[in-house]
């Protein structure tokens, strides 16, 4: 049979996945400064293997046999999920990815030592090449799927994904945002003059915000028989779902930063953790996308560790792990001024949670003039600080470093992935909602440090459905609506706006 030949396909590149996932891990973790050579040269020799195995032109055979054998549901589903890889794999010509390849590792290159000096006059030849590569990108898949180009683009990190569909929902946000930015802030300067922000009592020794770290993933339901936690320069969640590699880093004057983002990846492992292992050999078996991926890191980062609720169980564990004289005299209000401040900025990656989508927004609307030819390289400056200034109120049009040279993203080619970090926060507003009905006594669940049920709904509408549906299907499935932003603007609202 043609699908159990792909089944055995699936079998041998989930081994060469999980040697990657496991030698990328340790590389930017354990690995000594001296074995970078050797472990890039492993690297590709697997990653070369993987690609020839994954694209071999008997694929596109078996594929097309197995439509006509008898198989199941899940089967079934699966061969879409094979198929859809297939095409992705093979729609780029060898010539053409190895352009891209130099030209996106160029770019990289010389983004990592100009940012620093904001030299965007120099950047920009290089950020030219990219553009006119990544439209040729979207001609490509777009010819293979049938979608329109950025679309097509969308469609690697969060398939099902369309403009049309999305233009409307981020259109309907950016303009609450922009009204309801002035009055969180002049909520939240009436309750700083009534209760000021409070220091932190720094140092907090790294050891001790280790074990804090570790036992609140611990409390919200990490498995530490599947996964580990370590330090890299930039946190992630890497590694295979029976062996998740969580990474953090550590500052020794406050604790909040460290803590918020073990919980954050936390999130992210909870949903590798709890993906269907009888499915991980396809990729019906893998995590529905970007976008739902960060819906499950925020759920955790955003919904519950951001709360008043979370914080009463959470505060007696600081002062456990870091001693009573920690945050001395803080209470839960101080604690949510600090992990809730809001406040226009430049830097994406530091946004709260009602600015952050309008930077999204902002970079969603410059790709696709970019891909549509609308708009060039050249002009990304004046573009850039046109909506900065619109919709936050602050010019970056002398400061490409903190402005359009900020993110590695374009630098690196990834047009059509930025959607995926606002659609994750509505997902996970949106779950929120849903969840809340469903577990009305959800928040002294909090209270108590008891997730359980939190995490077995989660498990039974997202985790344990992976890949079966498209983003957008999966998201009515779980909700029993389609993504609507009026879940995210509420919990805006109840957070940010009394």
């Amino acid at each position: 049979m043609s699908f159990a030949k792909l089944d055995e396909l699936g079998h041998r590149l989930e081994a060469l996945e999980h040697a990657l996932s496991i030698l990328g891990a340790d590389e930017a973790t354990h690995m000594a400064v001296g074995g970078g050579d050797k472990r890039a040269e492993a690297m590709s020799q697997l990653a070369g293997m993987y690609h020839a195995q994954a694209t071999a032109p008997e694929i596109a055979d078996w594929i097309e046999a197995a439509k006509a054998e008898a198989l199941d549901t899940d089967q079934t589903l699966a061969l879409g999920e094979f198929e859809r890889n297939y095409v992705n794999a093979t729609c780029l010509p060898t010539e053409f990815v190895q352009r891209r390849t130099a030209a996106t590792m160029r770019s990289e290159q010389l983004w990592r030592d100009l940012r620093a000096k904001g030299d965007w006059d120099s950047f920009l030849p290089a950020l030219e090449g990219v553009v006119a590569l990544v439209r040729e990108e979207a001609a490509l898949r777009a010819d293979a799927t049938g979608l329109a180009p950025y679309d097509a683009l969308m469609d690697q990190y969060d398939p099902g994904n369309r403009t049309a569909e999305i233009d409307g929902v981020f259109a309907d946000l950016k303009g609450f945002l922009k009204d309801f930015l002035p009055t969180a802030l002049a909520v939240q300067e009436q309750r700083l003059a009534q209760r000021p922000r409070k220091n932190l009592n720094a140092p907090y020794p790294i050891e001790k915000q280790r074990e804090l770290g570790l036992a609140a993933m611990r409390a919200t339901g990490f498995d530490f028989t599947h996964g580990s936690l370590a330090v890299s320069h930039h946190p992630f969640c890497g590694g295979v779902p029976t062996d998740v590699r969580m990474t953090t880093r550590y500052r020794t004057d406050e604790f909040l930063t460290s803590l918020m983002g073990v919980l954050h990846e936390t999130g992210h492992a909870l949903y590798e953790q709890g993906l269907p292992k009888d499915w991980s050999h396809w990729p019906l078996g893998e995590a529905r996308g970007m976008g739902m991926h960060e819906s499950q890191s925020l759920f955790v980062e955003m919904q519950i560790a951001r709360s008043a609720d979370f914080w009463e169980f959470m505060l007696p564990l600081v002062h456990q792990h870091l001693g009573e004289t920690a945050i001395p005299g803080w209470d839960i209000p101080d604690i949510l001024s600090e992990v809730n401040f809001v406040e226009r900025g430049y830097i994406r990656v530091d946004a709260d949670e009602i600015t952050y989508p309008l930077h999204i927004i902002l970079r969603y609307e410059l790709e696709q003039d970019l891909i549509a030819g609308k708009l060039e390289a050249s002009q990304i400056p004046e573009a850039w600080d046109a909506k900065m200034t619109e919709y936050l109120g602050i010019s970056t049009i002398n400061d490409p470093k903190d402005g359009p040279m900020q993110d590695v993203h374009w630098p690196g080619g990834a047009f059509g992935y930025f959607p995926s970090y606002t659609l994750g926060a509505m997902i996970a507003a949106q779950l929120g909602s849903a969840m809340a009905k469903d577990i009305p006594d959800m928040g002294a669940q909090m209270r108590q440090g008891d997730f359980t049920a939190i995490n077995q709904w989660r498990a039974d509408k997202v985790w344990s459905q992976a890949s079966r549906y498209s983003t957008p299907d999966l998201i009515t499935r779980a909700t029993g609506e389609p993504l609507n932003a009026d879940h995210f603007k509420a919990h805006l609202k109840r957070r940010y706006g009394s």
